[in-house]
């Protein structure tokens, strides 16, 4: 999921939802609209603001708010399967696909592969840290990419599993990846692991988002419901807190605080209840 403005998108496989989160209007793209298919993987807003979108075999589109534009292979994708976009602070579009990573400048296309040291081509999540290196999460593992060098960690370094489902990164720095087998913080050159014996909600992670609003860090997984982690206790929310689904595939977190999942029955919207302290001026 994605938000941007009063605007909150979902991916699904009949297309893209996308809400206005003031009056709960919304509206359905599908290949009627301009897509080239309706089954999507995921949403990525760049940094003009616009919607993007990777598609299952149709390669990724582009909303300008009128028209869809399609990339595929024949303009320089790796993949038309494409499960992942970000944007650099240069306005580069990162996407990761099921033959790598490619990234367009606007101009050129580069692509990236296991040839290169990618740790494997099919990419699932794409992320980037506070000192601009990428982070590519893909079914073998992580790899980090600064420009010039490769890293890959493993479950030999810490990780949970090797399948890996997400990734997100804290205001602080911090990187939390999502595995099929639990979820993993780095900091530093350390990673800590964490299972249901911790307080996740279910092993199987397919979603974290960050709240930095309230430090917090949300976990959706699959048939466990949401995990929430404050840093001390755990938290788990499902069906019988009002979630639509235990299935969660993906969180985001909105401009106003605002928590958003999307189910395998819908989607839910989570408001926190927020805290304001003041500041006690002196004068």
């Amino acid at each position: 999921m994605a938000a941007t403005g009063d605007y909150v998108w979902t991916p699904t496989s009949g297309g893209a939802v996308r809400w206005n989160r003031n009056d709960g209007t919304y509206v359905k793209y599908t290949t009627l609209d301009g897509l080239p298919t309706n089954v999507i993987n995921g949403i990525a807003i760049d940094n003009m603001g616009h919607a993007w979108v990777g598609t299952q075999g149709g390669g990724a589109s582009r909303f300008d708010g009128a028209a869809w534009t399609t990339l595929t292979t024949a303009d320089g994708l790796a993949s038309n399967s494409v499960n992942a976009i970000a944007f650099d602070d240069a306005g580069r579009a990162w996407f990761g696909t099921g033959g790598g990573v490619s990234v367009f400048d606007g101009t050129t296309w580069t692509t990236y592969t296991e040839a290169d040291g990618l740790v494997r081509n099919w990419v699932k999540e794409v992320a980037i840290d506070h000192d601009g290196r990428l982070w590519f999460g893909t079914w073998g593992g992580v790899s980090v990419f600064d420009g010039i060098t490769w890293s890959t960690y493993t479950t030999a370094d810490g990780l949970p599993s090797n399948w890996v489902n997400d990734i997100a990164r804290s205001g602080t720095g911090t990187m939390w990846v999502a595995t099929g087998s639990g979820a993993a913080k780095f900091e530093g050159s350390v990673w800590t692991p964490y299972t249901t014996a911790d307080g996740l909600a279910g092993n199987d992670v397919k979603a974290i988002a960050i709240d930095d609003i309230m430090d917090q860090v949300w976990f959706g997984t699959w048939d466990g419901g949401v995990g929430m982690f404050d840093g001390a206790t755990w938290t788990t929310y499902t069906t019988d807190d009002g979630l639509a689904d235990n299935n969660v595939n993906a969180i985001t977190v909105d401009a106003y605080g605002h928590l958003w999942f999307d189910t395998q029955g819908g989607a839910s919207e989570f408001v926190p209840n927020f805290v304001v302290y003041l500041p006690l001026v002196l004068r």
